[in-house]
């Protein structure tokens, strides 16, 4: 039989022991609220577990407080908590105060009502996160009655306790309650009581912090994941330029029951966070979002997909009853369209003809072709370019290089004094097709470098069968375009304004007017989600999982041994100007920067 979904059994349980909760708080911190009204009425709620102390009030609100999140998400460990805290708030209710059961009474009810509910919430949680909060308990435990033996051994303790008593004192202060040790000054007397109450919530918050929080699994793709996923990308890789990108090693992937189809995925924040569109056969797409609807689910984790493309943006739609929202466009350029004559490409010539005088060359090859010792040179040089230590990069990029398993992938170097000097890296797509996945450059090199090396890979592109490359992504090409536009409404212009002052911490203009020189066509992207108020936590979820958001702690982060910063890195376009002379000494002899070719050796089998 088909379990009935009650959503608002969660909700309502969830905001109730959230009101409960600041009620108990605020009880507590304010003694006027004490007295008034409303501390009236939140006495008879479940909640109040003991009146002996003010602390237990604080403690107890602070858990329901933390609770009301996991209870709304249907989370199990959440329920689980408020099923043994209701039965003890009714018993010590009823022991302190015999005559007035009716917080007992009430406390029961709603236990009654969320036990016959227990299949409303059935949210799993990840396995390490009960690990860790069990340690943290472990740890804090131990703290908790060293420094606790310390304070309550003060020099006006009276009399002269044994060990259990002063130990037993701890305890009970870590719960708030006063135990048998007593002090000849009220002053030293309140600050041990305090402290240690003190440690107790702390120990109490933490740990139901580490149990309760949203999972986040370690994203790892399987060996046999992997050799899944490049047989389907065979088969159907030129369908989604981005599809490549799901072979990072940091995402998970879910298949379709008949395997034909698949979605690469990571956890950010409590957001199941898919890039690109399914991959693999389109007649097996709606099986893949169905195992993986079903598996967001199951962790109440909120389903969203980054930068999926019109067709898989209508079949998340339609399969999952979601939302699409445009977030952006993909500047595509085909090969055999692509020219530096005319006005249009007069700005672009113009920098890369001053870049050839300065004597930089360019190589175009295949990793495949590059010598190991090349190899581990290009990586290092790019990690040095690299503005910091956080690696961008979920949807469009690889986050490595050099790879054995990558070895169709494309690399563009350029060169001056036997040196490198700024390096492009492209992933396949399809069989004649290819991505940019890197641009890195040295600071210190010409202006118009990164142009130079586009401009190269194109007029290059027809040696290596390539027809089509993807560049970078322009994130809402459109209202930059309209905004600009004669006749643009005033809404759209304030959009156009916004966006341009965000460029000046994020490449948004800076994106799109690169990628507009080289006159590409514009393939929309979307960003496919369940509801409009899940559009915050998903925006700060995707923004996590591209490294534009960190959260982690510095000195905790790990420095990745891979590179694979998104292609993020483009030169403003200076204004159209002539080209600037170069002093004789410096110039070459001959106009122009000489590109190698060094084409694909013959492989058995095809791509």
């Amino acid at each position: 039989m088909k379990k009935i979904s009650r959503p608002w059994v969660p909700a309502v349980a969830g905001y109730v022991s959230l009101v409960i909760g600041f009620l108990d708080v605020l009880k507590v911190l304010s003694p006027r609220f004490g007295q008034s009204r409303v501390a009236e009425w939140s006495s008879v709620l479940p909640g109040i577990v003991s009146t002996v102390a003010r602390a237990s009030s604080l403690v107890v609100g602070i858990l329901l407080i933390m609770i009301a999140h996991g209870l709304r998400r249907r989370k199990v460990r959440a329920w689980r908590a408020v099923v043994v805290l209701l039965p003890v708030s009714a018993i010590v209710e009823t022991i302190i105060h015999p005559g007035h059961l009716a917080t007992a009474i009430l406390s029961l009810f709603l236990l009654v009502g969320l036990v016959l509910s227990r299949d409303q919430f059935y949210a799993l949680s990840d396995p390490r996160t009960r690990w860790a909060a069990l340690w943290n308990l472990l740890a804090f435990a131990a703290l908790d009655l060293g420094l606790g033996y310390l304070l309550v051994s003060r020099p006006t303790i009276e009399g002269d306790p044994d060990l259990y008593t002063r130990m037993e004192h701890v305890v009970l202060g870590l719960m708030g309650v006063e135990g048998d040790v007593h002090y000849s000054v009220a002053r030293v007397s309140d600050l041990v009581y305090f402290a240690l109450v003190f440690l107790g919530v702390l120990t109490a918050v933490t740990t139901l912090y580490l149990a309760l929080r949203p999972e986040r699994p370690v994203a790892r793709l399987t060996a046999d994941d992997e050799k899944s996923l490049r047989e389907l990308l065979d088969r159907h890789g030129e369908r989604d330029s981005l599809g490549y990108f799901a072979l990072r090693r940091d995402k998970s992937v879910l298949f379709s029951p008949s395997g034909k189809a698949a979605i690469a995925y990571r956890v950010v924040s409590g957001v199941m966070l898919a890039s690109g569109d399914p991959i693999g056969d389109p007649e097996a797409w709606p099986a893949a979002i169905k195992v993986f609807l079903s598996e967001a689910r199951r962790h109440a984790w909120v389903p969203a997909v980054i930068g999926c493309g019109e067709t898989g943006g209508e079949v998340w739609t339609r399969e999952a009853g979601m939302s699409a929202l445009e977030m952006g466009d993909e500047a595509i350029v085909d090969v055999a369209d692509f020219t530096l004559q005319g006005r249009a490409m007069r700005n672009v010539r113009q920098m890369a003809n001053r870049v050839e005088r300065a004597g930089y060359s360019c190589l175009m090859r295949r990793v495949s072709d590059l010598p190991q010792e090349e190899r581990n040179k290009i990586k290092q040089a790019a990690d040095s370019w690299r503005g910091g230590e956080t690696e961008r990069g979920f949807s469009m990029a690889l986050g490595r290089f050099g790879d054995p398993s990558d070895t169709d992938c494309i690399v563009v170097t350029a060169h001056k004094d036997d040196e490198i000097r700024a390096v492009l890296h492209y992933v396949p797509w399809g069989p004649n097709g290819i991505s940019l996945d890197l641009m890195r450059r040295d600071r210190d090199a010409e202006p118009g470098l990164n142009e130079l090396l586009i401009v190269k890979t194109l007029q290059g592109a027809p040696e290596f069968g390539i027809a089509h490359v993807s560049l970078n992504f322009a994130m809402f090409r459109a209202a930059l375009a309209g905004g600009e536009r004669l006749g643009a409404g005033p809404i759209l212009r304030a959009w156009r304004g916004l966006l341009v002052l965000l460029s000046r911490w994020y490449q948004i203009e800076s994106l799109y007017r690169f990628n507009a020189k080289f006159r590409p066509s514009w393939e929309p992207r979307f960003l496919v989600y369940p509801k409009a108020r899940d559009l915050p936590r998903i925006a700060v979820g995707a923004m996590q999982a591209e490294a534009f958001i960190t959260l982690s702690l510095p000195l905790g982060r790990k420095k990745s041994q891979e590179y694979g910063e998104a292609a993020t890195d483009p030169e403003p376009a200076p204004p159209e100007e002539l080209p600037v002379p170069v002093p004789r000494r410096t110039a070459p002899k001959q106009r122009g920067t000489h590109l190698v070719l060094v084409r694909e050796r013959s492989r058995s089998g095809s791509r």
